[in-house]
């Protein structure tokens, strides 16, 4: 506005009419626009440089990337919607956080979906963060696992992806194996959880409590827990791993997942909830180890 003023103004002083006064206006509109494209232009960078951008497009890119690994093989299923809404629950996201991680997951799965140039520009704020990239790339396996099948067409794509972003197959098979073990864990203390509930709902219903605690004792002998061997699968390591070697990788894991620190890279606080539970599971392989190992 300024510089139309200012141009108007001179116009008319210089050429002493009307004409002078619009060839001046016109000029200081052309100044104007450019100061104010200049302006958005630091703006942009700015936010572009600041956390809060980083935490958007980390979401953005998440939640996209989850519909299409949903929609690779083909159809997205019931399951995957599941995963998807439990993800957003699990982050305790707002009305409109949901709404965006659900138009993201629309973006993501919708045909001509730019899955490459997403994933250059999530690697171009975080190619650098490897714990954020292996995050990242875990919760796509999640999404692939979530009809409990990982078919090829959905592991052809989590592979161009690790790989896009600097990952190796056998790194990538790594994950999986480990997501595997994970997934049993949850699976685990799931089963555990709503047996729990049935029960106090039952005890709370009974005239008798050892009627109660009998049903309870039937119900959680059925329940198959983690193995040893998901243990050592979750850790990363292998059974003959010395203890030495299973407190280090311990240690990794719980330094790499550690909530506060993958937020301070720039992973959205909202995803918090995620890595706690990812420490808690790989604190349950922890101890399982221990108890076995006796040490």
């Amino acid at each position: 506005m300024t510089g139309k003023i200012v141009g108007a103004f001179f116009g008319f002083l210089l050429l002493r009419n009307i004409v002078g006064a619009l060839i001046g206006l016109y000029l200081g509109h052309l100044f104007d626009s450019a100061v104010k494209r200049f302006a958005n232009k630091q703006n942009v960078e700015q936010w572009l440089s600041s956390g809060d951008s980083k935490q958007a497009i980390f979401f953005y890119t998440t939640f996209s990337v989850m519909g299409h690994v949903a929609k690779a093989s083909g159809n997205v299923t019931p399951e995957h919607i599941q995963t998807a809404n439990e993800f957003m629950t699990h982050m305790g996201l707002s009305k409109e956080q949901v709404a965006e991680a659900k138009e993201a997951f629309r973006e993501g799965k919708s045909l001509g979906f730019p899955i490459k140039k997403k994933i250059n520009l999530f690697k171009q704020y975080f190619g650098k963060r490897q714990d954020l990239c292996q995050f990242f790339i875990e919760i796509q396996i999640q999404t692939a696992y979530s009809d409990s099948i990982l078919e090829p067409a959905e592991y052809e794509l989590l592979l161009n992806i690790a790989k896009q972003l600097g990952f190796t197959k056998r790194h990538l098979g790594q994950l999986i194996v480990m997501w595997e073990a994970e997934l049993r864990f949850q699976n685990y203390k799931k089963d555990q959880q709503q047996k729990n509930r049935k029960y106090e709902r039952r005890r709370s219903n009974s005239s008798s409590s050892d009627s109660g605690d009998r049903q309870r004792q039937n119900n959680t002998r059925d329940i198959s827990s983690p193995s040893v061997a998901d243990a050592y699968a979750l850790l990363g390591i292998s059974e003959n791993e010395t203890t030495k070697e299973i407190k280090r990788a311990y240690k990794r894991l719980m330094s790499q997942n550690h909530p506060d620190k993958l937020v301070a890279k720039g992973l959205p606080p909202e995803m918090m909830e995620v890595a706690k539970q990812k420490t808690q599971d790989i604190q349950s392989a922890y101890e399982i180890i221990k108890k076995a190992r006796k040490f």
